[in-house]
Formats: C-alpha cells, sequence, structure tokens
C-alpha cells in the first residue's frame, strides 16, 4: 500500500442499512465512532421491502405455539438455543422499536396482530403492507441523528483486511462513491448486506443484494453453514417485465386469500409453511401448463383490502388487476436465504472481530425454511447482541496490539488488485454460485 492511498479510521464499520446493519449501530454509546457503508442509497435494502409484519411473543402461554410454528417451519432443523433467544427477546425488541417511533397498527390502545402462514395464532405486528419500510425508515431517521454514526452511500465492500495465520478482522477494502480505493481501518467489523438475491434471474430482492459477504467469507475460510439453504416465496406478483419481482405478502393468505388454478379451483392449504406452499404450486403450474397461478382475495372484506394493504393494491393496479374485483396472477420467486456465514449467539463469526448479522449471518434459527416475518425480529434480536459484546470487548481490549497488527497488515495490501471491481464481483458471485452447487451435491 502506498502512502497515497486513502485510510478511513473507525471504531466499528457496519456493512448495510438494513434492518440490522442500523439496529446495530445505534446500540453503540455516543463514544463509539460507527461507520455504516452501502453500495447503493441508504434505503435502497430489502429490510424497507418486507411487507408482512414482524413476529412478537404474544404472552407467555403463546412461548410453546411460536417455538413449535419455527421449529416445525424450519423443518426441525433449527438451533434450539437461538430460537429461545429470539422469542424471549421478542417483546424487548417490539418496545424499543416503538421508543425509536415505529407506528405499529393498534386495536384500540392494544397492539394489533395479524396471521400469517404456518402461525397457530396472529403473533405479527404490522404497519399497513409496508412493515420493512417503517421499521427501517424509522430506524434510518434516528441513525441520522446520532452524532457518532456516519453513514456512507455508494461505498462497494471489495474485500476485508484480515490476518489468516492469526484468525483477525482489521477492517474493509471498498471502493468509495468517487471511484478510489480506500481502506477502512475499524477494531471491529459488521456484515449486514443482507441476502444473495441478486444472483437470481427472478427475486423479491434488490439486484444489488448479491452476497459479496458471503464470497469474503469463503475467500478467507470463514466458515459458513446451510449456503445451499434459499427460501422460494410463493406468491409474487407475476409480471414478464425484467427485474425485481413484487412479493404479495403472507399475511394476505393470512386473512383469507385463497390459490386457484386455471380453472378457478382451489388447489391447496396457502397457511402452511412458504415451501409447502411453494411446491403445490409449482405442481399446479406444472399440471395446467401455465406460469402462475390465481390469488384471489374474495374473502376479504373490500374494506381490509384498501386498509391493510394499500401498497398491495397500488401495485396490482399499476399491473392492471384490482384485486377488490378479479383474481391477480402469483408466482415463487427466491426470496429470502437461511444459510449464511455461521455465527454463535452474538453474532460473532469465525474470524475474531469480526461479526455477521441479519440474513448474511447464519445463526440457526431458521432452520431449512424460514417461518413467515420472523426474518426482522431476528435480525434486530441478534443485531443488539452483537453491540453488546462487541461494547464489551472494547472495555477490555489491548487497543496498542490492534493498531499495531492492523497497520502491519494495511502496509502489506497490494491495492492494485482491487483496481477491477467487476471482475471481483463477477469472481464472487461465481464463488458463492458454486459452493451453493456444492452444499446441494452433499445434501442429494
Amino acid at each position: 500500500m502506498s502512502g497515497d492511498d486513502m485510510i478511513i479510521e473507525t471504531d466499528v464499520v457496519v456493512v448495510g442499512t438494513g434492518a440490522a446493519g442500523l439496529f446495530c449501530a445505534l446500540h453503540f454509546p455516543q463514544s463509539t465512532n460507527v461507520l455504516v457503508i452501502t453500495k447503493d442509497d441508504a434505503d435502497q435494502s430489502d429490510s424497507f421491502l418486507a411487507q408482512g409484519g414482524m413476529c412478537m411473543l404474544r404472552d407467555e402461554d403463546d412461548f410453546d405455539g411460536f417455538f413449535e410454528d419455527t421449529m416445525k417451519a424450519g423443518h426441525y432443523e433449527n438451533n434450539k438455543a437461538s430460537v429461545e433467544v429470539m422469542i424471549r427477546s421478542s417483546q424487548k425488541i417490539a418496545q424499543e422499536l416503538i421508543d425509536y417511533g415505529v407506528d405499529f397498527e393498534h386495536d384500540g390502545d392494544k397492539l394489533a396482530f395479524t396471521r400469517e402462514g404456518g402461525h397457530g395464532r396472529p403473533r405479527i405486528l404490522y404497519h399497513e403492507d409496508i412493515t420493512g419500510k417503517e421499521i427501517t425508515s424509522t430506524l434510518l431517521e434516528n441513525a441520522l441523528k446520532r452524532d457518532n454514526i456516519t453513514i456512507s452511500e455508494h461505498v462497494k465492500m471489495l474485500d476485508v483486511v484480515c490476518d489468516e495465520k492469526t484468525n483477525e478482522c482489521y477492517g474493509l477494502i471498498v471502493k468509495n462513491a468517487d471511484g478510489d480505493i480506500d481502506v477502512i481501518k475499524a477494531k471491529y467489523t459488521v456484515f449486514a448486506c443482507g441476502g444473495l438475491g441478486g444472483l437470481y434471474k427472478h427475486s423479491t430482492n434488490f439486484r444489488h443484494i448479491t452476497g459479496d459477504a458471503l464470497a469474503i467469507a469463503l475467500k478467507h475460510g470463514i466458515e459458513m453453514e446451510h449456503i445451499d439453504y434459499i427460501q422460494i416465496h410463493p406468491t409474487t406478483l407475476y409480471s414478464e417485465k425484467p427485474g425485481r419481482r413484487f412479493l404479495i405478502s403472507e399475511s394476505v393468505r393470512g386473512e383469507g386469500a385463497i390459490l386457484l388454478d386455471k380453472n378457478k379451483k382451489r388447489f391447496c392449504d396457502e397457511l402452511r409453511p412458504r415451501d409447502i406452499v411453494t411446491a403445490d404450486i409449482h405442481r399446479q403450474m406444472e399440471k395446467d401448463g401455465t406460469p402462475f397461478v390465481w390469488l384471489s382475495m374474495e374473502r376479504i372484506p373490500e374494506e381490509t383490502i384498501r386498509s391493510h394493504f394499500p401498497n398491495i393494491m397500488k401495485q396490482c393496479l399499476e399491473e392492471g388487476y384490482d384485486p377488490t374485483k378479479e383474481c391477480i396472477p402469483v408466482v415463487p420467486a427466491q426470496h429470502y436465504f437461511m444459510g449464511g456465514i455461521k455465527v454463535n449467539l452474538s453474532s460473532m463469526t469465525s474470524m475474531e472481530r469480526l461479526y455477521a448479522v441479519g440474513e448474511t449471518s447464519c445463526n440457526g434459527v431458521h432452520g431449512k425454511n424460514r417461518l413467515a416475518s420472523n426474518s426482522l425480529l431476528e435480525s434486530m434480536v441478534f443485531a443488539e447482541r452483537a453491540a453488546d459484546e462487541i461494547q464489551e470487548k472494547m472495555k477490555a481490549a489491548d487497543e496498542s496490539r490492534f493498531a499495531k497488527k492492523a497497520d502491519s497488515n494495511i502496509s502489506d495490501i497490494d491495492m492494485s488488485l482491487y483496481d477491477d471491481d467487476e471482475k471481483i464481483t463477477a469472481e464472487y458471485k461465481e464463488l458463492v454460485l458454486n459452493e451453493i452447487d456444492k452444499e446441494k451435491s452433499r445434501h442429494e
């Protein structure tokens, strides 16, 4: 590395401005400098797209049901300890969000709950049909007010700065908004980069969400888990237009919508877990010889459709369908990633000073298949736990040792290796997809 190259120093660097990244950043004290980077605009994360809601334990009598619903959806491959931590933390997380200013729907003076597929009872907090946007935009507003948090947009992560011999991370190598390659020197690094939908032709994810952290982890031998556990959402609005698919929330079926074949006959139980409903739809499409099936909202009162699902209503009308009067065409599409970088209950990876939260990580909560509306909750529960552990470690850390090791590793970087970021992106895509195929073959 030459003397002309830029080194940015911070206490913590967080990669991603979704719910996990922002919630993590907000849980550091004002005395901790946090740099949050994102490779697009700050509001272009998949968390903003989440429609259905966020699960919350209703009361102690609900624990066993919530636990069983999560385990059953995950084919009992879930980490039981992670599931318990998530459920037990849910009321605290919900209250923190309300304190930040999130406006969940109410039934009188009490919180209102909806139900989605795989849930034995209504336990999902929501805001119309744009819960993710309500939560994540509120977190972003709060983060922007904090003096210790800096948010840098259009900064692309290219690699981590690390010593593979000592298995320790010292920050990142990034391409900044001006096109220059910089080094971010950080005492702790948190991956909150989302999933990998951008690698797939049909996905509900933003196109720039391409699994960068997964590729970097694979490159440096950081432990992964279940990288082939990729969830397909049963119902996205069918369109022949290219680009991201618009999701028709599971809560629409939770409120009474049904799936119909080409003859407008019902063919499945719409409230079973996502992977099962997806398989039912694929079988029906093959049987009918059609590229979609129909979703009917005729059982839902028109006022409920307009008040609970205004965004879905708007999108359907733009595509030429009025769901209050007719069926809409739906098709499964890649939606969520249950696998990821393996982490413990504090979201620490197998590399020292490196944490991963949200969809990028795999703490085992979701097992083989995610239960509806557990993702926002899980991402924030374990993002807060990451921030808590990092703070404890910073109190006891030998900062002189860190600085010496970090400076030594940074000085050895050959920055010319990162000149062609498009080539790196292509290599990373191939690396991740190849690993997914390998993992699939191991499970066959």
